[in-house]
């Protein structure tokens, strides 16, 4: 076993952001990997740290070496390597001496197109310690990092100023210098409970090491369990139970490097607002973990995590709590200045604020919204009235003084406004789920009204996006419109919604202040029902899918993503019978004879013109099959449909082997075709099986 040592890698930063720390860790310590194992190099566990001032990699067992590798150069042909006396001509000592060995040592290689000289050796491998400084610059150069900035006189750029660098191969430095700083074994504690300079002895000494002489708890899974854990006993002890999100617990994780978690209060008027208000205000502006109590009612108490040990903590928490207090009167402030006008007299208001400069403002987007949320609630059998109504207040809730300190609350302000107005209670939560999903795998629309908005919005919002020509490409997406189809789909879907897409599309291109580019409608369609592939490929619809499978029923372009969602249901189904593979080649190959024909082909069959038995058996059982299916593809039952389709696979495989379909009579050819044509019409009803492997 070859001799191995661990490595680490540390890169100290001012502080980094927090919302991206994680992310970049992951990266930094996959990057790491990959070029170790690109270079062949034997390693063991691949661990990655992080606190706001560093990011850092470990690698056990690093293998000192690349292993020694066999290699063969090949050199000039025999023929012209020697003379006719048999000495070594000037091409065969060039190429032994570029070989570094004498001609003698050569090797001859027989191929079919003759004889050669060749050189075979062992290459020794490099070592490590020179080929880690490159792995690294390069996995540092492939980090995510939006921005890069500068800092300095130097050239180096990071995602911030970079103030140190650990670079250990067992206890030895790797000598070298990256984003303009020399490594060292010299790492840096705590910026204010251990400032002095911290020396790493070894890699397997480091988090130990940051821990008892740096007051750093650099292990990102250690900070966050210790912060969850310490937020968990915090509330215990003033008889509540702490709200922790994992989004907010992965940030504040990021924020500190020695958590302390403290319980801090806020003033129980504060309870009277909407609870909504005072935890956006603990959770997204001051990283505060809410405390609520048995029933699950709020607390006036909030759970804080300070990135000091400090020796007076009431001082730090009368801090948080001084902070606090005032964005929560702001809060109380609007919620009553903003109850004193009605959400309906903030509409006129909509015209000022602009949506997007071509699709014109807020208030236009509402207009057209509630034409196509009318559409919709009338096509899910729900009152179009309320879908009107709560598609014109939807947007009023963005002008006001409450959601423009807490956009985050965009909606749901809305709703309790609308309360307040004495709104109907659909269209309160439809103004509320209008938004719903925000994410993958959030909560849908429950109230039809609400469905009906939600897929009029998203669905203007795209429609729109698209006609100006701002389509998404490659990881950008300003408007959200990828997170918008797929809101649409689900909710079409996942309620069991028969929408017409193709139509509503059209609708929403035909209320836009400017005429939609020709095909708009088309590429919009295709754009909204791609979304799906990585829903049902990837599982989240609970069945086995295919890239091949969602391509077959996408070819038949369903207007309905609910037909789409039952076509591709039947398919997995369908593909379970012994007939399927089969039946699926067969498609295959009747789609190449029909893509090669040189006349248009019909389906009109003449039974008279089919001759052969086979051709007859085939062209009755596609008649007798036709009048079973049609009824059961006209009521979308295509499970059935396409079980009773199976049955025509003998009199498929007898047609084939029997039958010439490219006949030298044209009239017997252009029937065969015809019948092939009707036969392949048949499946097309569901899918198209020829897009299948097989």
């Amino acid at each position: 076993m070859s001799p191995s040592r661990d490595f680490l890698v540390e890169i100290g930063t001012e502080e980094l952001p927090p919302k991206s720390l994680l992310a970049l860790a992951a990266a930094f310590a996959a990057a790491i990997e990959k070029g170790i194992a690109d270079a062949g190099l034997k390693h063991g566990a691949v661990e990655r740290f992080a606190t706001p001032r560093r990011l850092a990699v470990r690698v056990r067992k690093l293998a000192e070496r690349q292993p020694d590798r066999a290699v063969e150069r090949r050199g000039p042909p025999v023929k012209a390597a020697f003379d006719p006396h048999g000495t070594p001509t000037q091409a065969a000592s060039a190429f032994a001496k570029s070989c570094g060995v004498e001609v003698a040592s050569l090797e001859r290689l027989e191929t079919p197109k003759g004889s050669w000289l060749v050189h075979r050796g062992t290459e020794a491998g490099a070592a490590t310690v020179s080929l880690l400084p490159g792995i690294v610059q390069a996995s540092l150069d492939a980090l995510p990092i939006a921005r890069r900035m500068r800092w300095g006189a130097g050239e180096a750029q990071f995602v911030r100023p970079v103030h140190w660098l650990v670079m250990l191969f067992g206890m030895d430095v790797v000598p070298c210098e990256l984003l303009g700083v020399a490594s060292s074994n010299v790492s840096h504690g705590h910026r204010f409970m251990a400032p002095k300079p911290v020396r790493i002895s070894s890699p397997s000494a480091y988090v130990a090491t940051l821990h008892k002489r740096g007051k750093v708890l650099v292990d990102i899974h250690e900070r966050r369990e210790t912060i969850r854990q310490g937020a968990i006993a915090a509330a215990t002890r003033i008889g509540g139970f702490a709200v922790i999100s994992d989004a907010l617990l992965d940030e504040v994780t990021a924020l500190v490097e020695w958590p302390v978690p403290l319980a801090g209060r806020f003033d129980e008027r504060f309870l009277d607002l909407p609870a909504e208000v005072p935890i956006a205000t603990m959770q997204d502006h001051q990283r505060y973990f809410p405390v609520r109590d048995a029933s699950g009612a709020l607390m006036p108490w909030f759970i804080a995590v300070a990135n000091i040990e400090s020796a007076d903590p009431q001082q730090v928490i009368a801090g948080n709590e001084r902070v606090v207090r005032p964005r929560l009167s702001d809060a109380a402030f609007f919620w009553a200045t903003d109850r004193q006008q009605r959400l309906d007299a903030r509409c006129e208001a909509l015209k000022r604020v602009t949506f997007q400069t071509q699709l014109g403002s807020l208030h236009d987007k509402a207009e057209r919204v509630r034409a196509i949320a009318s559409s919709v609630a009338t096509a899910i059998a729900t009152d179009p009235r309320l879908a009107d109504r709560a598609a014109e207040l939807a947007k009023c809730d963005l002008i006001t003084a409450m959601v423009g300190e807490f956009p985050e609350l965009q909606g749901l302000m809305g709703r309790y406004y609308a309360q307040h107005d004495g709104e109907h209670p659909e269209v309160c939560e439809a103004i509320r789920e209008q938004y719903l999903p925000r994410h993958a795998g959030d909560a849908l629309p429950a109230t039809r009204t609400g469905m009906a908005v939600a897929i009029a919005d998203k669905l203007d919002t795209i429609a729109g996006i698209y006609a100006t020509g701002q389509k998404p490409s490659g990881t950008r997406d300003p408007f959200g419109l990828r997170r918008a189809a797929l809101g649409l789909l689900r909710i079409s879907i996942e309620q069991r919604l028969d929408l017409d897409l193709q139509a509503l599309i059209e609708q929403a291109l035909a209320a836009l202040p400017f005429a939609a580019p020709t095909d708009c409608a088309r590429e919009v369609y295709d754009y909204v029902i791609e979304r799906l592939r990585a829903y049902y490929v990837e599982g989240d619809a609970g069945m086995q899918v295919t890239t091949e499978m969602f391509d077959a029923v996408l070819a038949t372009r369903p207007a309905s993503p609910l037909d789409f969602d039952a076509r591709l249901k039947a398919l997995v189904d369908f593909l379970q019978l012994p007939e399927a593979q089969a039946l699926a080649a067969a498609n295959k190959r009747i789609a190449n004879i029909l893509r090669k024909a040189t006349d248009p082909v019909g389906e009109r069959v003449d039974p008279e013109r089919l001759v052969d038995p086979a051709e007859q058996i085939l062209g009755e059982q596609v008649d007798a099959i036709a009048r079973q299916v049609e009824p059961k593809f006209a009521a979308r039952q295509y499970t059935e449909a396409l079980k009773s389709l199976a049955v025509l696979r003998n009199a498929v495989d007898s047609f084939f082997d029997s039958v010439m379909v490219m006949a030298d009579d044209p009239a017997l050819r252009a029937n065969r075709l015809a019948l092939l044509k009707r036969m392949q019409g048949l499946f097309m009803r569901a899918a198209d099986l020829s897009r299948l492997p097989g």
